[in-house]
């Protein structure tokens, strides 16, 4: 029930016919502004309540603000249990199923505002010898490493994901094919500046890049496949010049 506090009359007020002033000498006059505030809940003034009420009132704000906290605290464990599942088990970089949902991201957008954005398709070359020669605890130090670099050595805007295995991935936000392969060459330079150490001694570990621009219209699978095609290209000539 909705209660409404008392309103101060005016003193001293007369009808406008009577032509007198509204106050008499010495009389203030009280606007409805000057009106004192009355303390309340819900609307309700604080007068009103009996204890019984006043503690009713009490122990429901104390619950709702109990369960805003556990909202908070659900909301927190939902985002970290998010991030958990977009990252890959193994090095600090998206798992495939998150690099995938990122790509159609940056393309669905860029082919709205008409911005340019490039996938580079990195290849491990050596990694199984890693493995097999200094087992895999070897392996997954090599594939940190990998990670590592490319994730130092890229924009913030820019997508990092391990694809599987020894591949990887990385978006290129606002960057077009000329850019993408100028930036798959610089990382490739970076790669033999920090080779994979292994206990104290360098092991062979080499990269094969594969670049493509996202094109309008143009599916997922269809640029993941177009950048692995120009990485095997890319490995092909290199084991020729070797050759």
């Amino acid at each position: 029930m909705k209660i409404t506090p008392k309103s101060t009359s005016d003193v001293g007020a007369v009808t406008p016919k009577s032509g007198v002033k509204r106050a008499q000498a010495g009389a203030t006059v009280q606007s409805p502004s000057a009106t004192k505030d009355v303390a309340s809940v819900l609307g309700i003034p604080e007068a009103e309540f009996t204890p019984r009420v006043r503690d009713a009132i009490m122990s429901l704000m104390a619950e709702v603000d109990r369960l805003r906290q556990e909202l908070e605290a659900v909301k927190r464990r939902l985002d970290t249990a998010e991030a958990e599942a977009d990252q890959d088990g193994l090095v600090p970089a998206l798992n495939r199923r998150a690099f995938v949902r990122e790509m159609s991201r940056i393309m669905s957008f860029g082919e709205r505002y008409d911005l340019a954005a490039s996938l580079i398709y990195v290849d491990l070359d050596g990694f199984k010898a890693v493995n097999d020669t200094h087992g895999h605890a070897a392996g997954d130090a090599a594939l940190m490493h990998v990670a590592n670099l490319l994730i130092a050595n890229v924009r913030e805007s820019d997508v990092v994901g391990r694809l599987g295995g020894d591949e990887f991935g990385v978006i290129l936000a606002k960057a077009d094919l000329v850019q993408a392969q100028r930036k798959a060459g610089s990382l490739a330079t970076m790669f033999e500046k920090h080779p994979f150490e292994w206990e104290g001694k360098a092991l062979p570990l080499s990269f094969a890049f594969g670049v493509c621009m996202f094109q309008k219209g143009e599916s997922v699978a269809s640029a993941m496949a177009n950048a692995d095609k120009a990485m095997y290209a890319s490995k092909r000539e290199k084991n020729s010049k070797k050759s």
